[in-house]
């Protein structure tokens, strides 16, 4: 096993006979240094409707910088849509400086279509996150309403109104953007203490 600097420091003055100094032995570690990301991106992606949200690590509660809903219409094209979640999702990131991104896992589609089109509009998400630098974590939905909710299971309105309660709005966001903060909030909550399940990073 070997020894720090201190230690080596330490040994050298018993062996001579000079007299030990206070302090610990064994240098802890573990330090009180702030989180590493300090402002979190969530993205909740679908091809008519990506949710996205923003906030940033305060005390007594985070405080929300950003949130919306990238919508395209029914008419548009599937390669146009995935411009325009790209296109906004870059200017979101470069107006407020995120460093992490929280994107929801690929979950199980009985409907082979839907899945596609999830994977598309997943996909444009993680260009825009990942040509600006961020760090991409991905959390499983069910995952994240256990973390906001406490139950895996809970309808989308119940996780908006734990939203609105923990980042203390006037009002419950709209359902894409409110899963989207959820997720930030979550990733949040993992990384302020020791977590048995850390996010995946991808």
């Amino acid at each position: 096993m070997g020894i720090s600097p201190r230690q080596f420091e330490e040994l050298k003055k018993r062996v001579s006979g000079a007299g030990r100094s206070a302090g610990p032995v064994f240098e802890t570690q573990y330090s009180a240094t702030p989180p590493k990301h300090q402002v979190i991106l969530g993205i909740d992606p679908s091809l008519r409707g990506t949710g996205f949200g923003i906030i940033r690590l305060a005390r007594p509660a985070p405080e929300l910088l950003a949130q919306g809903t990238i919508k395209c219409a029914p008419a548009l094209e599937r390669s146009r849509c995935l411009v325009k979640i790209v296109q906004e999702l870059r200017q979101a990131i470069v107006r407020h400086q995120p460093t992490v991104c929280v994107i929801e896992a690929l979950f199980y589609a009985q409907n082979l279509q839907t899945a596609l089109l999830m994977g598309e509009a997943r996909g444009a998400s993680l260009l825009a996150a990942a040509e600006a630098g961020l760090e991409i974590f991905e959390v499983a939905p069910r995952k994240v309403k256990q973390a906001i909710v406490g139950y895996g299971a809970a309808q989308k309105t119940a996780v908006a109104k734990m939203v609105q309660r923990m980042l203390r709005l006037p009002q419950p966001p709209a359902p894409d953007a409110a899963d989207a903060l959820a997720l930030a909030l979550t990733h949040a909550q993992e990384n302020s203490g020791f977590s048995l399940t850390p996010p995946k990073r991808i």
